[in-house]
């Protein structure tokens, strides 16, 4: 059984005991609820729930593992015969979560 879910601007599919990193949540311990579930395969006999856009009762349950920022991006600016150089880094936020349950 897994699900696609929306979070952060992107769609993710899940399974139980997957463990994806997402854009930073609000600060949240413990439980977190995906209520916008787009799809859910596999419930009773295989069969398949397509949401117009989500899908009804449905939710994912996920617990978070950790939060913190990603590896540093620098960002370099130059502008030949000029001197113009500008350098800077950025570390995204994020959020480790494993997915506990899935229901329709």
């Amino acid at each position: 059984m897994f699900a696609v879910i929306k979070t952060g601007g992107k769609q993710y599919k899940v399974a139980e005991s997957d463990v994806l990193t997402v854009e930073k949540l609000a600060p949240t311990e413990g439980e977190v609820v995906f209520d916008e579930v787009l799809l859910i395969a596999g419930v009773a006999g295989g069969e398949v729930k397509v949401g117009k856009p989500t899908v009804e009762n449905a939710k994912v349950f996920a617990k978070v593992v950790e939060e913190g920022k990603a590896k540093k991006k620098m960002v370099f600016r130059y502008k030949s015969k000029t001197r113009q150089r500008k350098k800077k880094g950025h570390r995204q936020p994020f959020t480790k979560v494993q997915i506990t349950k899935i229901t329709a």
